[in-house]
């Protein structure tokens, strides 16, 4: 058998921090929380203060288990060691299509976004071409590619900042837009009160705020390429959680305060309406390069994750001509691996060619409901590992096992909110078809 080849260690606790908060804050903070707000109001912001915390929890799992052993290339090892073959097997293909389905959500919303200056360019093709550069990016080096997109993370990140910054001093100069409406803190209860949608519209938000957190994870797929991953990755775990929340929370909560939040469309960017309405010259250009600049940031990280994710599912097949798909090439990528995936991904050119109207929501509800099963896995895995080894835990998990039963009953209760519409129902449906072939599939496997 030939010599398993191993990924280099060369990512720093900034590459790492960054990618990972480059993989989240994208699409489903610049264009989903429009449908977010629409379904809940102002008490959207406290659902993403709970799946925030929940999110956290999940990190801190993540963080213990990745930490017992440090030859875990990533979490999915975990899940083969606590859940078995079988298990692993079944999540691994389903979180490789999670990112595929992520990666997808994100060309189309890049193309939705270039509409606003080209609106005769055709949906399909500025995702496809973003999606040909960033392939480029991701067959460099991991340090080249951990460098770049620690940049490109972190101008949107800045970009943020600012904006909310700029929100902050709108409100306290008491600023009236061109459409009439004043920045005050009472429009996040004016119209209608804090729970203006009631409780249906609270529940029914949290579909698109978990598609805003689903990425989080990341930092489990680059344990193997983490340097000196006992420090990097408990300080990245620690870091990410509270800079999302505080990015979601305070950014939408200036948006609200400076727009009434029943005047945002659920079907475009609340960040570039708000600001075009502001009335400063270039406002909303500035803004929609930046929600083009996150929506790429996103999908770079998600090119990376299932090209990674890919080489390890293959790495242990049967047949020789796909053990070859897990072979790294002389920069230690995995690059026919990151080929076959933006193969995938370039499938939503093809749908928004033939469908540009419902991709969006479609791909985003398939990612949601994928990730929700995988990070079960992680706090089912994880519930395993400390009944297993109660005296040998490092980075603890706080509160466990108590909070990792918090963690899956908030898990299925999302899981009873995506039957709660049709379009989220049918995207349950196909994600449960697609376990369901799996776990047939699965019957190939050694049972652990």
């Amino acid at each position: 058998m030939a010599e398993k080849q191993e990924f280099t260690r060369k990512l720093k606790s900034r590459h790492i921090q960054l990618m990972a908060l480059g993989g989240t804050i994208g699409t489903g903070l610049f264009l989903g929380s429009g449908k977010a707000i629409h379904a809940a109001g102002p008490a959207i912001l406290l659902a993403y203060l709970i799946t925030g915390i929940i999110c956290f929890g999940i990190m801190r799992a993540l963080g213990e288990l990745l930490l017992s052993d440090l030859h875990y290339h990533s979490f999915m090892d975990a899940i083969r060691d606590y859940l078995g073959n079988r298990v692993s097997f079944v999540m691994g293909w389903a979180y490789w299509v999670c990112w595929l389905a992520l990666a997808m959500a994100e060309v189309t919303a890049i193309g939705l976004y270039f509409q606003l200056w080209f609106p005769q360019v055709p949906q399909w093709l500025p995702g496809l071409i973003t999606l040909l550069i960033l392939l480029g990016l991701n067959l460099m080096t991991v340090s080249t590619f951990g460098e770049l997109e620690f940049w490109f993370a972190l101008i949107k990140i800045l970009a943020i900042i600012i904006l909310i910054a700029v929100g902050v001093i709108l409100v306290l100069l008491h600023f009236h837009s061109a459409s009439g409406y004043l920045a005050t803190p009472a429009n996040l209860v004016n119209d209608g009160g804090f729970f203006a949608t009631g409780t249906k519209g609270f529940m029914l938000s949290f579909q698109m705020v978990v598609f805003a957190f689903v990425g989080i994870e990341m930092v489990g797929v680059t344990a193997a390429e983490a340097e000196n991953p006992k420090v990097v990755i408990p300080k990245a775990i620690n870091g990410i959680p509270v800079r999302i929340m505080l990015f979601y929370i305070g950014a939408l909560a200036v948006i609200m305060c400076i727009y009434p939040w029943s005047k945002l469309s659920p079907s475009n960017s609340p960040f570039v309406l708000v600001f075009r309405d502001i009335g400063l010259p270039g406002a909303a250009s500035i803004v929609n390069f930046v929600v083009i600049t996150a929506a790429a940031s996103a999908c770079n990280s998600s090119l990376y994750t299932t090209g990674r994710m890919l080489a390890e599912l293959t790495s242990t097949a049967h047949r020789p001509v796909i053990r070859k798909i897990s072979r790294l090439s002389k920069r230690s990528v995995p690059a026919t691996a990151v080929i076959i995936s933006a193969v995938v991904i370039g499938i939503a050119a093809i749908l928004n060619l033939v469908i540009p109207e419902g991709v969006f929501t479609f791909v985003s509800s398939i990612a949601t409901t994928s990730f929700l099963f995988v990070w079960a896995a992680i706090i089912l895995a994880h519930l395993k590992y400390i009944r297993q080894h109660p005296q040998s835990r490092t980075f603890k998990m706080p509160g466990a096992p108590f909070t990792d039963y918090v963690t899956l009953v908030f898990l299925f209760i999302v899981l009873i909110v995506l039957c709660m519409e049709k379009q989220t129902l049918i995207a349950l449906i196909l994600t449960l078809a697609w376990f369901a072939i799996l776990a047939v599939a699965s019957l190939t496997q050694k049972k652990a």
